[in-house]
């Protein structure tokens, strides 16, 4: 007999590989084995792919009468009990994974008789056990930071809080109910000890009480009073990891002070950032070569003035990395610009230092002009912290920074929205996919102009230079061929000649310089944009993860599964996504017109200087000849 499970809950997939199920669905499996919680198999639409396990029950044997009293005839428990011992219990009523709760004595009458089976070790990644709930890391629990892993302090051991003690089956508020318990094992809906954040986006989004002073509601007739908004279940999915689901679903809290406030306003063409009261921008010059562990080890550092506070500071590339790293973590619907590449040889060279001088300048230029990057507590003082006359103050500094609790989930709480009822969500999934399409084009077109510029610079650099000194030696050859005429009339024209093709070798040594005047620049500007672009489709899957969240929610509200309130909470929570997503694309807009409009001003400004010291070559040459 062909292995089969039935599905107990929807589930809509979200990621290629994944295939969506309806409740009470007949799946075929391709294996009973689960892959970290998911099972391969086949729907009955003839779809092929994942599901979470915890999705479906398997039916390991034909499907019994209308009712089973519990017996040894009654059905197979699921496979999450396969560690209870034969003759067990009566299978719990089809309840979401998000509220169940079993009772704490719900599995003493079957360890009690005989020894109790050894604990699993099978612990999922980013949860421990420790006090009686299984916790899940911060991380794991707001999704914390984007793809972007930096190295984090390690002050703080948890290894403490660890206790392996208890077992997943003792707990009450283990993986089974699906909601993400309190850091502190309690249930009460805060992170921490009771009250201790004054801002939360916690609701009520499954069966039964959340607050744990009610027990769970279980429904004889199996109908579902009200229903959860589905979780991506795949760990890998941006719109998790950025926090962006665990702030839709209100799991978020934290204590937000004012001065973290970031405030979206509504201008004339749309949301826009807040813009930045007090405006700076830093220059970065003196690349110098310095040494430490008594010349062992080298290094460039670079001297940083911000026009704000005009003390210098000096940083090396790794600052700029680390920094890099904690801006892409705290901010997931904020296009952080790309630094400069890395280069393993070749570090120390004049060329080298010069070119990522002039992408360092480009990427603080950007960081300056950003309305809230710009006031980060963390660039300020990357800014104006001098690590090396003060080496504590900046260590302090940076160990704030790496305990920033407003990262992931919490970050979006820090958002300051206009009222909702200024945003259709119609109109703004058409403006996400119009600039989804601008971006996919625009990606193109740099990439299209990257290579013709670089193409054409090389054949500056090498075949224009190499074709005008042909042509000035074989006007300098045909001038020594007239000199052997020994007339006095001829000598002047001989010189001419002769000059004209020193003319051409030099035009031919302009077009080999002429490169870093106008091209190169406008390749540093499409390299930094090029790393804006790939931001683009992470942010937009966070807000598109938010807007699917709130269709399903909707739908749950018109099958009578869902309390509006509870839906409501969900749209305003989107709401505040999709405000700080539009702010974003018209930062990114305005940028990049003021970027392209100086680039290509000046590139036109460069290109008639060169042509300019051209033609007086060519001046210079033809004047020669009028006193021939």
């Amino acid at each position: 007999m062909a292995l089969r499970a039935r599905a107990l809950y929807d589930f809509r997939s979200e990621n290629p590989g994944e295939i969506s199920l309806r409740e009470h669905e007949v799946l075929s499996l391709c294996s009973e084995q689960d892959i970290e919680g998911w099972l391969e198999g086949i729907n009955s639409r003839g779809d092929r792919g994942l599901f979470p396990a915890s999705y479906v029950q398997v039916i390991r044997a034909p499907e019994p009468g209308p009712a089973s009293d519990g017996g040894p005839g009654a059905p197979s428990a699921p496979a999450r009990y396969a560690n209870v011992p034969p003759g067990g219990f009566e299978p719990l009523p089809s309840v979401p994974p998000t509220s169940f709760k079993p009772p704490p004595d719900a599995f003493q009458p079957l360890l009690q008789p005989q020894q109790a089976p050894p604990v699993s070790t099978f612990q999922p990644q980013g949860f421990s056990y420790g006090g009686s709930a299984l916790q899940p890391s911060p991380q794991q629990l707001y999704g914390g930071g984007g793809g972007y892993q930096a190295s984090q302090g390690s002050d703080d051991d948890w290894d403490d809080e660890w206790d392996d003690s208890s077992t997943v089956a003792d707990e009450p508020g283990a993986l089974g109910s699906g909601a993400y318990p309190d850091l502190d094992g309690s249930s009460s809906g805060g992170v921490g000890a009771a009250g201790r954040y004054s801002l939360s986006t916690r609701s009520d989004l499954s069966l039964g009480s959340r607050g744990g002073s009610a027990p769970p509601q279980h429904h004889p007739s199996g109908a579902k009073s009200s229903a959860t908004v589905s979780r991506n279940l795949n760990r890998f999915s941006t719109f998790v990891k950025s926090g962006g689901e665990a702030f839709v679903l209100g799991e978020a809290s934290g204590f937000v002070k004012d001065g973290d406030k970031l405030c979206v306003v509504l201008g004339p063409y749309g949301p826009e950032w807040q813009e930045n009261p007090y405006p700076f921008q830093c220059t970065i010059d003196d690349p110098t070569k310095q040494t430490k562990f008594k010349g062992m080890k080298s290094y460039i550092s670079y001297k940083l003035v911000p026009t704000h506070t005009q003390v210098p500071v000096h940083r090396r590339y790794k600052h700029f990395d680390w920094l890099y790293a904690r801006l892409a973590e705290k901010f997931p619907v904020i296009s952080v610009p790309h630094l400069p590449e890395k280069q393993a040889t070749g570090r120390f060279e004049e060329d080298f230092i010069s070119k990522r001088r002039k992408g360092l300048i480009w990427w603080m230029n950007h960081m300056a002009s950003h309305p809230v990057l710009a006031q980060c507590d963390v660039f300020q003082h990357f800014l104006t912290c001098p690590s090396s006359t003060d080496e504590k103050a900046w260590k302090q500094g940076k160990r704030k920074a790496e305990k920033d609790e407003m990262v992931g989930a919490n970050f979006f709480l820090t958002l300051s929205t206009p009222p909702a009822a200024a945003l259709d969500l119609q109109e703004v999934e058409s403006k996400i996919e119009g600039f989804k399409c601008f971006t996919k084009k625009m990606d193109d077109s740099a990439l299209q102009l990257n290579h013709t510029a670089n193409e054409f610079a090389r054949k500056q650099v090498t075949g224009f230079k190499k074709e005008y000194q042909r042509v000035g030696q074989s006007f300098r050859g045909l001038s020594q061929a007239f000199e052997l005429d020994q007339q006095a009339f001829s000598a002047g024209l001989n010189q001419a000649i002769a000059f004209t093709g020193d003319a051409y070798d030099a035009i031919g040594e302009l077009f080999a310089e002429q490169p870093r005047q106008d091209l190169d620049p406008v390749m540093d500007l499409l390299a930094l944009y090029q790393g804006h672009l790939a931001n683009f489709p992470d942010i937009i899957h966070v807000q598109k993860g938010a807007l699917t969240k709130v269709k399903e929610s909707r739908r749950h509200v018109e099958e009578g599964k869902m309390e509006v309130q509870k839906a409501d909470g969900i749209q305003d929570r989107c709401n505040t996504i999709s405000f700080a997503t539009l702010a974003e694309i018209h930062h990114f807009h305005q940028i990049r017109v003021r970027d392209f409009k100086s680039q290509m001003q000046h590139f036109l400004q460069q290109q008639i200087i060169f042509f300019q010291k051209v033609t007086q070559k060519l001046e210079e040459a033809l004047h020669k000849y009028d006193s021939v």
